[in-house]
């Protein structure tokens, strides 16, 4: 196994790794340090997942399961880029592509009646959403702004939309019937396994046949009513018309895989709701599934004039749309992948709560989050700057998180036990001796969940909160609702353990909406604070604040440290990747900033220099912390505009800063002799190479693929400067 492991992913990030990792490996090789690769990509997954398909040399080893073996141990040091958490409308793009490719695959069966058909369709269903971080997050995340790059942000501000107590932008969310009102919770007092069933008055349905849980453990349930989500989607369609604002679902279909995607289904059909009631047999004869999308149902109908005259006259009949691409027409229910609540509301706020409308200008915007779990930190984020104006990013202080997120912990673990109730009935959660723990009176349609947080997770998370807020010395809050079921068996984790350390007083705890004010309130002064949450706001947090201080989430440093010993280094969020591809695409520029890469392998070396004993790989880590310091002082960052300079640009400044400053160290003299004429090559041959990178971009390129592009077309596009490869190998 090699030292450090670097991901193999999808997108703008696994493009990027094509110019950088090259840099990487020649450079660590250089103090005794292997890099090596392990693809977690979505058509990596799937390859792995169907080998009985495919020709033995098309096959591939599971890197997943690997790497989820490799995090439970001390040796672990792993450099994980975003992947793609797929929807279906991705998954199945990803399964065409393959197939094109001459990957024999199966299709993703829709409605699988065999028994064939429901082993593939379960394959499948362990690709989607978040496949991949449950598995590798062995600890709990340790996210923040490097103090290099929240000191460039304030120096360099970045544009923020204006705030005005006029605006009528607002979070729309349930009032009753959702996640949040019906949760139930409960901390075991000793190892047990439990089985989901469903009783109805025909008998009774094992929805899962038995799931462990240790002494300890938090186990929620909960349901959303199908009608209550009905009725308020209806509510809100009306409301926005009235109000003359865009309409704007905000979703984690992503992650959320089960339950988010049939939300997003209800809320398609609410807003075609008449060409539903007249034309639904005709629409399901045709394979239409709401739950796929606006954009899957109007390829599906396009051929029935009927119905797609029906559709006009209905969507000019409804409020104007939040719009992923007014251009093109791809609305907010296009795809339920396109709007990511964690990226798009933080988004929409830097902007001043504006969002694109059909008609390609900006508007205000009711953002509709059917559940209230969360959905009040949004709503008291756009109150606060609706009486306050503006964030100024040049005086902010900056928001921490430290985040549960170990062993699945919370509703991101939830997957396997989410359900889309079949009949009216009662769910029950059953004990191995027979203790009913858990029950819900649902009806048909309802979504039935439960989550779970292990012991060992939560005391490692509230440990992890006592050394940052040591280190730190600032302001801390646990992000708790002391109202909310779920969030008092945390505090009754979290007390006891602050108070037998002796440092109950340097924490608070409050939950969410008051947790969100005191915050801005604290960075509007220019004061620091950790924010110490649950994985989902822990996802949502740390693209939140960043966006709002850094302009973006991909250049956070983001730590964890894995239970058993070993390191998970996150390079930032990827929300914004799809985008970078197409401009790479059409024009052969990327814009793609690898600084959260920069990072993350600087820390990574550290690691490795504490944990193998190597000196050598700190001394790297350190000079790799130069050279992000050299991108960020002189501008070395990508531009967004074709023929200005892009990643590759960003990549070439990234190895020289980091020649220069091994070769000017004087810790280790053979490793300043091997790196100086690697720097002196890089600025003699500054203007042959940054000619050659800037050569290239304008005509649209061929990668051979989008989910598996072709390596020597990525690497030609990635790697265009013959003068820097000779010097990098």
């Amino acid at each position: 196994m090699s030292d450090i492991i670097y991901t193999k992913v999808d997108e703008a990030p696994e493009l990027a790794s094509a110019s950088f990792l090259p840099i990487i490996q020649k450079f660590a090789a250089a103090a005794g340090v292997s890099v090596g690769t392990k693809d977690i990509s979505l058509a990596g997954r799937i390859l792995a997942a169907f080998p009985e398909h495919l020709s033995a040399d098309q096959q591939q080893s599971d890197d997943l399961a690997e790497l989820g073996r490799l995090v439970k141990t001390p040796d672990a040091n792993v450099i994980k880029l975003p992947n793609i958490s797929a929807s279906v409308p991705q998954l199945v793009g990803a399964i065409k592509e393959l197939q094109s490719q001459g990957f024999a695959v199966p299709d993703y069966p829709e409605a699988p009646e065999s028994d064939a058909e429901k082993k593939i369709r379960a394959k499948y269903d362990g690709l989607k959403g978040s496949a991949v971080n449950p598995v590798l997050r062995e600890g709990n995340s340790d996210r923040r702004a490097a103090k290099a790059v929240k000191s460039f942000a304030q120096k360099n501000p970045h544009r923020m939309g204006e705030w005005t107590a006029q605006s009528k932008t607002q979070v729309s969310s349930m009032s009753g019937g959702d996640f949040f009102s019906n949760e139930v919770s409960t901390t075991l007092e000793k190892d047990t396994t439990a089985k989901i069933v469903l009783e109805t008055s025909a008998g009774e349905t094992v929805l899962k046949e038995a799931v462990t849980y240790p002494a300890g453990t938090v186990v929620d349930a909960t349901f959303m009513s199908a009608a209550a989500l009905q009725t308020f989607l209806a509510d809100e369609i009306e409301k926005t018309k009235a109000d003359g604002t865009l309409f704007s679902l905000h979703m984690k279909a992503t992650m959320m895989k089960v339950s988010d995607p049939i939300i997003f289904g209800h809320a398609v059909k609410a807003f075609l709701a008449p060409v539903f009631e007249k034309h639904g047999p005709a629409m399901a004869d045709l394979g239409v599934n709401p739950n796929s999308g606006l954009g899957d149902l109007l390829a599906r109908v396009e051929g029935n004039a009927e119905i797609m005259a029906d559709i006009e006259a209905c969507m000019a009949a409804r409020p104007p749309m939040y719009m992923v691409d007014s251009d093109k027409g791809i609305t907010n229910l296009h795809v339920s992948s396109d709007v990511i609540i964690d990226a798009s509301m933080p988004a929409l706020i830097r902007a001043g709560g504006k969002g694109w409308g059909p008609d390609g200008k900006e508007s205000d915007t009711n953002c509709v989050i059917p559940d209230n779990s969360y959905a009040p930190v949004y709503d008291e984020t756009i109150k606060f700057f609706k009486e306050n104006g503006k964030l100024n990013p040049a005086t902010a202080g900056t928001v921490q998180n430290v985040g549960l997120m170990a062993q699945k912990a919370e509703e991101y673990g939830s997957h396997p036990t989410t359900f889309e109730i079949p009949a009216a009935g009662t769910v029950k959660m059953i004990l191995d001796d027979g203790t009913v723990l858990h029950e819900h009176k649902v009806e048909a349609g309802d979504i039935w969940r439960s989550a779970s947080a292990r012991k060992a997770p939560i005391e490692d998370w509230v440990n992890l909160a006592v050394d940052r807020q040591k280190a730190e010395g600032c302001r801390a809050i646990f992000w708790l609702d002391a109202d909310r079921t779920h969030d008092a068996e945390l505090i009754a984790y979290v007390k006891p353990i602050l108070e037998a350390k002796g440092v109950a007083d340097k924490f608070e705890i409050m939950a969410p909406r008051e947790a969100t004010r005191a915050s801005l309130e604290t960075i509007t002064k220019g004061n620091n604070t950790i924010a110490i949450t649950g994985n989902v706001l822990r996802d949502y947090l740390t693209d939140l604040f960043p966006i709002l201080e850094l302009a973006t989430s991909a250049k956070m440093l983001s730590i964890v440290k894995l239970m058993n010993g070993g390191g998970l280094f996150e390079t930032g969020a990827g929300g914004s990747a799809p985008k970078h591809v197409q401009q790479l695409n059409e024009e052969n520029h990327l814009r793609w900033d690898s600084l959260g890469e920069f990072c993350a392998l600087g820390e990574s070396l550290t690691f490795l220099a504490d944990t193998k004993n190597n000196e050598k790989a700190r001394i790297l880590g350190q000079a790799v912390d130069v050279a992000t310091q050299g991108i960020l002082d002189n501008g070395r960052s990508p531009s967004r505009k074709v023929g200005e300079p892009d990643n590759r640009d960003s990549h070439y400044w990234f190895a020289r800063y980091w020649a220069e400053a091994m070769a000017a160290q004087s810790e280790d003299s053979d490793l300043a002799a091997h790196f100086a004429p690697v720097a002196e090559a890089l600025v003699a041959n500054e203007a042959a190479i940054l000619s050659e990178l800037a050569a290239v971009q304008g005509p649209a390129v061929d990668l051979g693929g989008y989910y598996r592009t072709d390596a020597a077309k990525t690497a030609a596009v990635m790697r265009p400067s013959t003068t820097l490869n000779s010097i990098i190998g």
